[in-house]
């Protein structure tokens, strides 16, 4: 169902880097998290007529549940901790999308004022004990699509990346991406090591700290020499608070002519910025992953805030 995903040039940071457009690889199922959910498309389920997710009501993997669950006539219900009343009131980005692919999104605030932040695990711990026992044709997929099901989808990435790379004569090859779960990350890296590449995978974390992160490789993978090489960002990011240099950095990015994401690329970018300028050996290619839906309500909060100075 899915085409290779075409490899460009963009110019970054004084130099060429290769840039793999994974937001193309489908109209209505694209990037990460499209990867990460290729094997339930992929795959028959027999008598499976639900597929259950949580996270953040503005998730990218809510948004791509909702079209898995649309493409294959599943329902999707999509446990969330809270959803606000301007999301409520003014739907948009991946939540109005869900919404309009039929999603069923679910507060569990509203449930008993279960209100918390650590929304993701309280909302899996519902799941698994009020919610999947009475669900026998129930799918659950955890959040972010971290486990180890996504290995079928990254790999095949990896599969285009390493046919890319033998094709264009390019050795030694980096790849880059920013990191939530870290599950395409660690996913990506094990393919290249284990296929006896020459390629790696460099990444930062996005959410959380490198702490955090290298503990969800380790859940999904125990063995740290095929884990990826984690770069320190540098400067404490709250995972969706705005500032004013990831709004800068986004704008200089899509001045390349590809629109990015708010929440993952800036960061991505700002860090592989310094990676560049200290080590300008070899050739790097940066992973794409779409996500643009979030951008419907990332963008007008940035406005608001820096209306006058950006």
């Amino acid at each position: 169902m899915f085409a290779n995903t075409p490899v460009e040039k963009m110019f970054f940071a004084g130099r060429d880097i290769f840039l793999k457009r994974d937001d193309l690889l489908h109209p209505a199922f694209s990037g990460n998290k499209a990867r990460k959910f290729a094997y339930f498309l992929a795959h028959e389920f027999a008598g499976i007529k639900k597929v259950i997710g949580h996270g953040s009501p503005q998730a990218n993997s809510l948004y791509s549940l909702s079209a898995l669950a649309k493409i294959k006539g599943w329902q999707c219900d999509f446990y969330v901790d809270h959803i606000a009343s301007h999301i409520l009131n003014h739907p948009s980005g991946n939540y109005a999308a869900a919404v309009e692919n039929g999603a069923n999104i679910i507060d569990l605030s509203r449930l008993g004022g279960r209100s918390s932040p650590n929304a993701g695990g309280r909302c899996q711990e519902y799941i698994e004990q009020q919610v999947l026992p009475y669900e026998p044709t129930a799918l659950f997929i955890p959040e972010g699509g971290r486990c180890g099901y996504a290995e079928y989808g990254v790999s095949i990435l990896a599969k285009e990346i390493v046919i890319w790379s033998k094709t264009n004569n390019i050795s030694n090859l980096k790849v880059f991406l920013p990191s939530g779960t870290g599950t395409t990350a660690l996913f990506l890296n094990q393919y290249f090591i284990r296929e006896q590449t020459d390629i790696r995978v460099i990444t930062c974390a996005a959410v959380g700290g490198d702490a955090y992160l290298r503990q969800q490789f380790s859940m999904l993978n125990s063995d740290i020499s095929e884990h990826p090489q984690v770069v320190n960002v540098g400067k404490k990011y709250h995972f969706g608070k705005l500032y004013a240099e990831l709004y800068t950095m986004w704008q200089r990015i899509c001045a390349s002519g590809v629109q990015f994401e708010l929440l993952y690329d800036p960061l991505g970018f700002i860090v592989l910025e310094d990676y560049l300028q200290a080590s300008d050996q070899g050739s790097v290619m940066y992973l794409h992953q779409g996500g643009l839906l979030g951008n419907d309500t990332m963008l007008p909060r940035y406005l608001r805030k820096f209306a006058s100075d950006i």
